[in-house]
């Protein structure tokens, strides 16, 4: 699994000119699954963009988590990290898990993040064309591979 993880004021998703999700502070994800991925994948990742420790504490060092620090979670699939630009400018998608896999995974990561959070987890939908709007506060983003554990 691959994630882009965003700090952000404020976030929302839109599907066909209606607004699906949306959150004020907290942290959009971006998630990408592969087919060699594991409910030990969904644990490690969850778990490390819940404990990132990336917002500001009351001396505004990036000290407290999304949790301690009150924020929502946006989630949205995003098969396209996964995308190789080795041979040529047409990126291939082929390590990216087929939706008959994608799916339960991500589902299943969507409720890992609600469980583990303790509030709904915001999120568009798998495979669909989506907007994404969202103000990056800071700005901060990370990319995690739960493959490589960094």
């Amino acid at each position: 699994m691959r994630a882009v993880v965003q700090r952000v004021s404020e976030a929302s998703v839109t599907i066909t000119g209606q607004v699906r999700g949306a959150i004020q502070k907290g942290l959009v994800v971006l998630l990408a699954m592969e087919e060699a991925d594991t409910p030990e994948d969904i644990e490690w990742l969850s778990g490390k963009i819940l404990r990132l420790r990336i917002f500001p504490d009351d001396n505004g060092v990036m000290n407290r988590s999304v949790q301690e620090a009150g924020g929502d979670v946006l989630l949205i699939s995003q098969f396209t990290l996964f995308a190789s630009t080795k041979k040529g400018n047409r990126p291939s998608y082929t390590r990216a898990a087929r939706p008959e896999i994608a799916i339960p995974l991500y589902r299943a990561f969507s409720h890992r993040l609600t469980e583990v959070l303790g509030k709904s987890v915001r999120s568009g939908e798998f495979g669909a064309d989506m907007k994404v709007s969202l103000v990056n506060d800071g700005p901060v983003t990370i990319v995690i591979d739960s493959k490589s554990r960094e």
